[in-house]
């Protein structure tokens, strides 16, 4: 077991399943002997408002808050929103984005434009960053809202979390009827590293 502690920031806007992520990330790092503490912002979730999740484990964590430069992962599950975080990330850390556009309110109401390169422009300050279309890919598997696990799937590539310990965390998080979409949806994330 590493002493050193992990840090993993999850980001999206509301519906996109940041929180049965970090729940599934938290419950995977918990059958490993990890102490884990996660912290959730909400905000305006039900109305497309942004969501953040804060996934911390290591042999002791002494507080869910992921302070400016300490991330080793953002996981970002829409463009703007992993964007935004970014000062989070560590110089060496990896950014996950999924390549989703999702408007926020001020592009909708026609006050703000949304940056056509936002991605390009992420590359250039992180070179480690992973561009993955797991929409597509979730809708592939059958259902779009498995997207998050998808990404579950690259992450747990990219942490190097063990396989087994994955499926069994989705198992014990997502509801039963729900389970072999996820898991498949999951095999599908590992493929893209």
């Amino acid at each position: 077991m590493s002493k050193e502690v992990k840090n993993i920031l999850i980001v999206g806007v509301g519906g996109q399943g940041t929180l049965l992520t970090s729940r599934i990330i938290a419950q995977v790092a918990v059958q490993m002997g990890y102490d884990v503490k996660i912290s959730e912002v909400h905000g305006m979730a039900q109305r497309g408002g942004s969501v953040v999740s804060q996934v911390r484990y290591g042999e002791k964590v002494y507080s869910p808050i992921i302070k400016k430069g300490d991330a080793d992962v953002i996981l970002g599950f829409e463009k703007i929103e992993a964007a935004r975080w970014l000062s989070y990330l560590k110089p060496e850390g990896i950014l996950i984005v999924n390549d989703e556009r999702i408007d926020p309110l001020p592009v909708m109401s026609g006050k703000a434009r949304y940056p056509d390169d936002i991605i390009d422009k992420m590359k250039g300050l992180v070179p480690s960053t992973l561009v993955v279309n797991a929409s597509d890919i979730a809708l592939k598997c059958g259902d779009i809202k498995v997207a998050n696990v998808v990404l579950v799937g690259v992450l747990s590539k990219v942490m190097e979390l063990p396989i087994e310990e994955v499926e069994k965390a989705i198992i014990a998080i997502v509801p039963p009827k729900y389970v072999d979409l996820n898991i498949k949806a999951f095999h599908e994330g590992l493929k893209l590293v």
